[in-house]
């Protein structure tokens, strides 16, 4: 049975859920260092960290109402902080206004100024399989091969090898990606 601190005891989501301010103050505090540390390890320690966190947050604060399984709070909020990453990748945290100079020459761009960070991951999943995509999906939530294995009824060998398989698309997928980029700059 979970400890009271456990921030997914299902009968401390229950308590935020029927309104005790205090216990979705409680949950939502106790599962901020999980998600800075998701965060942290996906894209390093920058300022732009405490961003996906605070909207991660604001999401499961907004979603918690309704959460149909309260024992689920941890796969909700991951699924959340992984929407928030995908936006991150997309460029919705790069808002930065670019100001030009109508006086002054454009800026000359090489191949080498190709922002990997911009590329569109998107079109790297969409090189998957479904069930690859939904294996890198569970993998990206926490999820061990074995209980990935155990939840498609299949052997952990298997999956690793979607996973092998499936990285290597995505690599592909992201080269054709980048040297069109480079193509399209002048290179």
């Amino acid at each position: 049975m979970p400890s009271r601190s456990d921030p997914f005891d299902p009968d401390r989501v229950r308590q935020a859920q029927a309104g005790d301010e205090n216990a979705r103050s409680a949950l939502l505090s106790d599962i901020e260092p999980m998600l800075r540390g998701y965060f942290i390890k996906r894209i390093g320690k920058t300022a732009d960290v405490d961003d996906l966190v605070q909207n991660t947050l604001v999401r499961i604060h907004t979603g918690l109402a309704d959460l149909e399984k309260p024992g689920s709070l941890k796969s909700f909020a991951m699924k959340a902080a992984l929407f928030e990453l995908q936006d991150y990748y997309r460029g919705r945290y790069d808002m930065k206004e670019h100001l030009y100079d109508p006086d002054a020459a454009p800026e000359r761009r090489g191949p080498d100024s190709v922002d990997v960070a911009n590329v569109d991951l998107e079109r790297a999943l969409d090189a998957l399989s479904d069930k690859a995509r939904r294996i890198i999906e569970l993998r990206e939530y926490g999820y061990l091969y074995r209980e990935i294995a155990q939840m498609l009824d299949t052997t952990e060998a298997a999956v690793k090898m979607q996973v092998k398989r499936a990285f290597e698309k995505m690599r592909d997928a992201l080269v054709g990606v980048i040297m069109l980029c480079m193509l399209l700059l002048g290179g």
